[in-house]
């Protein structure tokens, strides 16, 4: 049965390794390595989910492309459930060129596509009903969820007893306040990095961030710190920081996705938020050792067996 409903982002990264530079007119550049990976804050931590032995159904929209087929085929093969992931026949899929530096930073170059067309007359209410927990991944390009569409299926969510877990693709907007308001009163635990919530709250200040969100409704926040590993903010309860795992990292990318699919599996697993969170923490040190969203995660008892055995920052 399902146990997780990932609704959201869908798309796909071609990434290359290692970047340094465009080169001038039409000259070449060498790379070592290009790869294909399914990617987006609802995808990515799907397909880490099923890695993690946990039943995710996965819902977003791809286009009738071979994008779209490379998405759709390469989740399933993860064994995440797509039947819910549908075919946009006016957009292209979802997709970014992301040339990755040697330090594991990126810029990215993104098409929008598919993500769209998004609804909430896109939720599979019925499979909704039988989860456990809800995960919204993508606010902020999902034009056509953002702002009071978004904070209805959390709320309806909310109430048939799911858990409700929330992450963004932000980049700063002036309207980013307006389209969290109807948002924020039905999140469980928001998962934005610290950049993300800088711009979204106008402080740098990880106290006053935290206050900013709970004083809208969240009742946790898991602000991501890159290297520096989580904060962990549960409403009215002080900050605690979790270090992250010593790792050489190649790429960046997805590491947030993979610490909201560990961090989901503990809360399942029964585990205290801190826990759960260090379990997050894991999972999203592991892909950062490899290329792409996909990368570095075999299953629950590598990823624990690295928690409980590899050093710290």
């Amino acid at each position: 049965m399902t146990q997780v409903v990932s609704f959201g982002a869908h798309i796909a990264d071609a990434l290359g390794w290692p970047f340094t530079q465009v080169p001038p007119g039409q000259q070449l550049a060498i790379l070592e390595q290009i790869r294909f990976t399914v990617a987006g804050t609802a995808a990515a931590p799907s397909v880490n989910l099923a890695k993690l032995g946990v039943d995710v159904a996965t819902v977003g929209r791809v286009g009738a492309d071979t994008i779209g087929e490379f998405v759709r085929t390469t989740m399933t093969n993860y064994g995440v459930d797509t039947s819910h992931l549908l075919t946009d026949g006016t957009r292209q899929t979802s997709a970014s060129l992301l040339p990755i530096r040697a330090d594991g930073s990126r810029p990215a170059l993104h098409v929008l596509g598919a993500n769209a067309g998004l609804s909430e007359d896109d939720v599979p209410w019925d499979v909704v009903a039988r989860a456990q927990v809800f995960h919204l991944g993508g606010l902020f390009v999902l034009p056509g969820v953002d702002g009071e569409p978004a904070g209805r299926i959390l709320a309806r969510a909310k109430e048939l007893g799911l858990t409700t877990t929330v992450d963004l693709l932000a980049s700063p907007r002036p309207d980013a306040e307006e389209l969290l308001a109807p948002v924020l009163p039905h999140v469980d635990y928001l998962m934005p990095n610290v950049e993300e919530a800088t711009w979204i709250t106008g402080t740098d200040d990880r106290d006053a961030m935290a206050r900013w969100f709970h004083d809208r409704g969240v009742g946790c926040t898991l602000l991501t710190l890159g290297g520096d590993g989580v904060s962990i903010s549960a409403k009215g309860e002080p900050e605690t920081v979790l270090p992250a795992f010593a790792v050489d990292v190649v790429d960046s990318t997805g590491c947030g996705d993979a610490f909201t699919a560990g961090f989901i599996s503990g809360l399942l697993d029964g585990l205290a938020v801190p826990e759960a969170a260090e379990r997050g923490l894991a999972c999203g040190s592991l892909v950062a050792t490899g290329l792409g969203s996909d990368a570095g995660i075999v299953d629950l008892e590598q990823v624990e067996t690295f928690r409980k055995g590899n050093p710290r920052r």
